[in-house]
């Protein structure tokens, strides 16, 4: 389904990441695209993101992971998207070793866990680049 094909994809994506990646570390963040199941709340949607944090942090690559929820305010969003997720990791290397592991893993049974309350379909990877 969907969701085999995005970890596919965004391991694909992480990988082309390591070989693009530049001389000095900088950090990563992984934007999802979600929508929201009809029964969520910004508490149970936060609740959620915090579960799939703590999850992440006890696998490789992930022990430095932060991570935000955006409500949008005044946006136009993409699709049928009602919020972001974002996963910021400290480097490109970080981001492919957490995704390298992420079949059958803690964070991937927390995904699991809320496809009622929320689903990502899309995402994209960003680096980000402090501005002087």
């Amino acid at each position: 389904g969907y969701v085999m094909k995005t970890i596919v994809m965004l391991m694909l994506a992480s990988m082309l990441m390591i070989g693009a990646a530049p001389a000095y570390s900088a950090e990563v963040a992984h934007f999802f695209y979600c929508q929201e199941g009809v029964d969520a709340t910004e508490e149970k949607l936060e609740a959620a993101a915090s579960s799939w944090l703590k999850a992440a942090k006890t696998m490789k690559g992930g022990d430095q992971f932060k991570a935000y929820v955006y409500y949008p305010l005044a946006a136009k969003m993409p699709g049928n998207t009602d919020l972001f997720f974002v996963v910021v990791a400290p480097s490109p290397e970080a981001w492919g070793v957490f995704w390298n592991g992420y079949k059958n893993s803690p964070a991937e049974k927390v995904d699991m866990e809320n496809r009622t309350l929320v689903v990502c379909p899309d995402s994209a990877l960003m680096e980000s680049v402090p501005v002087k």
